[in-house]
């Protein structure tokens, strides 16, 4: 069976929420398989990601330091989860466009 994998990319999140995929819910039950968060500032800063569904927030990452120059694997070491349609992914910093975010997806992993 074909995978449809997907990557999503947003440059320079700061501190408004900004969600993935591009201002829209997940359409499916698709699975995130890779998360990184890359710090572009000269400073450290702090990152939270979450997921929402249904008007309530659940924290994957909740205020991360990730020094300046450095990056983040949110997962790592074949972790992975499975987001639902309706579904939102959101990053947020907690200094002004200061991350770069590219999120790994399988998507329609159940049809």
């Amino acid at each position: 069976m074909a995978q449809n994998f997907r990557r999503y990319i947003e440059r320079s999140i700061g501190t408004s929420a900004t969600d993935i995929p591009d201002g829209t819910d997940f359409d499916s039950y698709d699975t995130i398989v890779g998360i990184n968060l890359a710090n572009i500032t000269a400073n450290a800063i702090t990152v939270s990601v979450y997921i929402s569904n249904s008007g309530n927030n659940y924290y994957i990452l909740k205020d991360a330091p990730i020094p300046s120059g450095s990056a983040l694997q949110v997962l790592d070491g074949g972790a992975k989860f499975v987001v639902a349609s309706g579904d939102r992914l959101w990053v947020v910093s907690d200094t002004a466009n200061s991350v770069d975010v590219i999120v790994s997806a399988v998507d329609d992993i159940s049809t």
